[in-house]
């Protein structure tokens, strides 16, 4: 994890992610957290995952693993995944559309490429986050909700489409239930169409997906990959250099700083250590139908 200097007044920093090959051309770029910063508002796990080929026969296969003190949300630009999860879900996640699993006090879930996917290969490409839970949220019970792509707020106008995948921007609110003030857009944007990103959210940073963009009035530009945080309290307008696609990430930071050991999330020392213990001796309820589990990480 490096950072990239800038001189741009209204860049905090310009984080960019490691990317890690974990078999058969499936790279995975970790933007949070991070050695010089750990969460974003509430977000403290970011994930871009491929694009990726996925060659006939092969599938995405995440065993069952736990969480705790978070909110996952997936979301696809290509291809589909088969979640399943301890509560009984049984959801197939399509380009558009958003998964969001509260973990609150435990939940164990899988991801999987289903038979029809496996059998015929196809593309995979998508973003990963995990949402921190306020601390008097962090033991609630658990929950799983789909929305499809249809039910997600768009607009559109001047070479600009925005479209609010949970939280609240630019007028529109998200159906995906939050806990905290949270900012999370996917901004499609022609060559040369300029956004504006107000101060309404304290905490903001924008995610490159594909293509460029530049802070209109100051030199240098955002590239495919780069995390770019900005300071609080400035508006800022971003115009983009050829068709590109950015993700909005931020909201309001929680009061308590986070505890992170593989996918347990708490502001507790304590409360990780227990649901350690709490995988190792099976006392997470299981996926019905699937037996295979990842051990702990040691």
């Amino acid at each position: 994890m490096t950072l990239r200097p800038t001189d741009i007044d209204a860049v905090d920093m310009i984080v960019l992610p490691p990317v890690r090959d974990l078999g058969d051309g499936f790279q995975v770029r970790r933007a949070l957290p991070s050695h010089h910063r750990r969460m974003v508002g509430p977000f403290v796990f970011f994930d871009q995952m491929g694009p990726v080929t996925l060659r006939a026969g092969d599938g995405l296969d995440v065993r069952p693993h736990p969480h705790i003190g978070l909110a996952t949300v997936t979301y696809l630009l290509e291809g589909e995944i088969l979640h399943r999860d301890s509560l009984g879900s049984v959801q197939t996640i399509r380009p558009g559309a958003v998964n969001w699993m509260t973990a609150g006090r435990g939940i164990v879930h899988s991801e999987r490429s289903a038979p029809h996917v496996r059998a015929a290969g196809g593309p995979l490409f998508g973003l990963q986050t995990w949402v921190a839970l306020p601390k008097a949220d962090e033991e609630t019970e658990p929950g799983f909700f789909h929305h499809p792509a249809d039910t997600i707020p768009q607009d559109s106008g001047e070479g600009v489409t925005i479209r609010v995948v949970a939280g609240s921007s630019d007028g529109m609110t998200s159906p995906v239930p939050t806990f905290s003030d949270t900012l999370y857009a996917d901004v499609s944007l022609d060559d040369g169409a300029r956004y504006r990103l107000t101060a309404e959210h304290i905490e903001r940073a924008i995610y490159v997906i594909t293509g460029m963009v530049e802070v209109e009035g100051q030199d240098g530009g955002f590239a495919a990959g780069e995390l770019v945080i900005f300071k609080p309290d400035v508006e800022i307008v971003m115009r983009a250099a050829g068709p590109a696609r950015i993700m909005l990430v931020g909201g309001e930071p929680l009061g308590e700083p986070r505890n992170i050991f593989w996918n347990f999330v708490s502001s507790s020392r304590e409360r990780i250590e227990q649901a350690k213990a709490d995988w190792q001796q099976g006392r997470f309820p299981e996926v019905p139908g699937e037996r295979d589990f990842i051990p702990l990480p040691t």
